[in-house]
């Protein structure tokens, strides 16, 4: 589990397709605690296993289906991408709770300057769409945001100097790919809600959104 809060931002060292797709990243800086064999690190918001580390180093192999699913087969050495370790017992809890499990591929329709902030709208389809709420949490390439705007078929974030300064969506452009990870509790309440006949408007009057 990770919480969408960024760490470190890595750097593509090498891309291996022999039998399957195998990373190695190497940390802008090293880590406060060694990386251990057998962790989960969070890429571009993609939870991987470190198969081999050395320093800030660390190689991980990528499933076929993650590979399709994610924007982790786009990747060339050089390549900038958001690393997270997974949260520790006792560790603070901030951002949202992140998975690791990317949902789908967004496309960054717009990128609006919003005074030192800047506004993001990322098309998303129509399912990410339904089960997102104002002021709810997406993650957007492992960054946990606030949704500030929603439409049917996409969302929209603003993104303060810090976010951009720290990862990677600083230098995101409109057309670009993205791995989105929807909020994991909008996914139990949609599929709750489809199957109780709930809707936003019942649950917004009980109080829980």
């Amino acid at each position: 589990m990770f919480t969408g809060l960024i760490q470190r931002i890595g750097t593509v060292k090498r891309v291996s397709r022999g039998a399957g797709l195998v990373l190695e990243v190497a940390a802008d800086r090293p880590w406060a605690r060694p990386l251990e064999e057998g962790e989960s690190v969070s890429v571009n918001g993609v939870c991987l296993t470190v198969v081999k580390c050395e320093g800030s180093r660390f190689t991980a192999d990528v499933l076929r289906e993650t590979e399709s699913r994610t924007g982790l087969g786009e990747l060339v050495p050089g390549a900038k991408v958001n690393l997270e370790r997974a949260l520790r017992a006792g560790d603070a809890m901030g951002g949202h709770i992140v998975q690791g499990h990317v949902d789908c591929r967004g496309t960054i329709a717009q990128k609006t300057p919003k005074g030192r902030d800047f506004q993001l709208r990322v098309k998303c389809g129509r399912v990410l769409a339904a089960q997102s709420v104002l002021k709810g949490s997406i993650t957007i390439d492992g960054v946990s945001l606030t949704i500030s705007a929603i439409g049917d078929d996409w969302l929209g974030v603003d993104v303060i100097p810090t976010t951009a300064a720290e990862t990677t969506l600083g230098a995101k452009k409109a057309g670009e790919k993205v791995n989105l990870e929807g909020d994991v509790v909008g996914k139990y309440v949609a599929k709750a809600s489809a199957s109780q006949g709930l809707t936003e408007e019942k649950l917004s009057a009980a109080g829980f959104i």
